[in-house]
């Protein structure tokens, strides 16, 4: 069975291939490195089509890794607002700027490693669909479809490492690149998390999740833990049609981002306090954001009054009103300002 998993999945990709924007078409040569690298970054914890559109912008405005790396990184990271895990923004300018320094990417999995951000799975992806290297590329849709295939009981994540060694098994050494998209075109659009399409699969012969009757169940999960909740507030501070924002720290949550300035999230709050000037603030309402580790409710607190001058020579910027989306507000403080703004109405 595991040698002709390959060819019939080949196969398969030959007639059904998704067309994507950092593609090429089965069995032509590779895409640019650099599109792959890019799509693969984006395309972590988020959907293709939330991507298609950031990939169309960030290839338009910076089509070479040459001139991303030339670009300044608050204008990345402006550009990446929206597509969240903003470490990933930082690290694109890093490695956009060591490949740049060493004139193009490497073509191995293991130098590919030692870029800036570059992760097991992202060196892997690089290395076979922009090199035609053999390597094996496990995102979460080949995860499913491996787990599945194979029957892998244990759960998650103590299933992975048996999962890479069967996606190991089943890899070609010739069209590795296209074979590592067929595996995820397969996870996308046949063997979804929720009543997979077995009957339209090319592997479902084989297939030892479904000849239990329950493929549904793979890969197995262990039960959720409920997400902690944090609260905070943040200031929305109005002079002349302009908005003050600051930048956050560099490291940290949506570090490097402009951002309303905020209470740094340590409190429970009713979005009453003082803020970072002294007068009357009044609530302006609240808005919800999950974030990977715990959920925020973020208050917001509106400025009534006018004693600017407790702005002199802190850090930040008035930042127009009708140019705010142009700021690349991460969404939670994009969700708050959109609040405001409807308040103001």
């Amino acid at each position: 069975m595991e040698d002709s998993v390959a060819a019939r999945l080949l196969d398969w990709y030959d007639s059904h291939a998704r067309a994507l924007p950092w593609r090429s078409r089965p069995g032509s040569p590779p895409p640019d490195p650099y599109r792959v690298w890019l799509s693969e970054v984006m395309l972590q914890q988020t959907t293709v089509a939330a991507v298609i559109p950031y990939f169309a912008a960030f290839t338009s405005r910076w089509p070479d890794v040459q001139a991303l790396a030339a670009a300044p990184e608050e204008d990345v990271m402006a550009a990446w607002a929206g597509l969240g895990y903003y470490s990933r923004a930082r690290n694109l300018v890093a490695c956009a700027r060591e490949v740049a320094a060493r004139g193009r990417f490497p073509e191995t999995e293991e130098d590919l490693r030692g870029l800036p951000g570059l992760g097991a799975y992202t060196a892997a992806a690089v290395a076979a669909i922009g090199f035609g290297r053999r390597a094996v590329v496990v995102d979460a849709n080949v995860e499913r479809v491996v787990a599945r295939l194979f029957a892998i009981a244990e759960p998650l994540p103590g299933a992975r490492k048996a999962i890479r060694e069967a996606t190991d098994r089943i890899t070609p050494d010739e069209r590795a690149g296209d074979f590592a998209q067929a595996m995820m075109d397969l996870g996308a659009t046949i063997c979804v998390p929720r009543d997979p399409r077995c009957l339209l699969c090319p592997l479902g012969a084989d297939c030892a999740a479904r000849a239990q009757g329950d493929p549904a169940r793979y890969p197995v999960k262990p039960p959720k833990k409920a997400r902690p909740e944090r609260w905070g507030t943040a200031y929305w501070i109005v002079r002349q049609g302009q908005v003050w924002l600051v930048r956050r720290p560099g490291k940290g949550m949506l570090g490097g981002m402009r951002a309303l300035p905020d209470d740094d999230w340590s409190a429970r709050s009713d979005g009453h306090g003082r803020g970072p000037l002294p007068g009357a603030w009044r609530r302006g309402g609240a808005v919800q954001h999950g974030f990977t580790h715990f959920s925020l409710n973020l208050a917001l607190a509106l400025y009534d009054g006018a004693q600017w001058a407790g702005l002199d020579g802190a850090e930040g910027e008035w930042w127009p009103l009708d140019r705010l989306d142009e700021a690349g507000l991460p969404t939670v403080f994009a969700k708050a300002a959109r609040l405001a703004l409807a308040g103001e109405d």
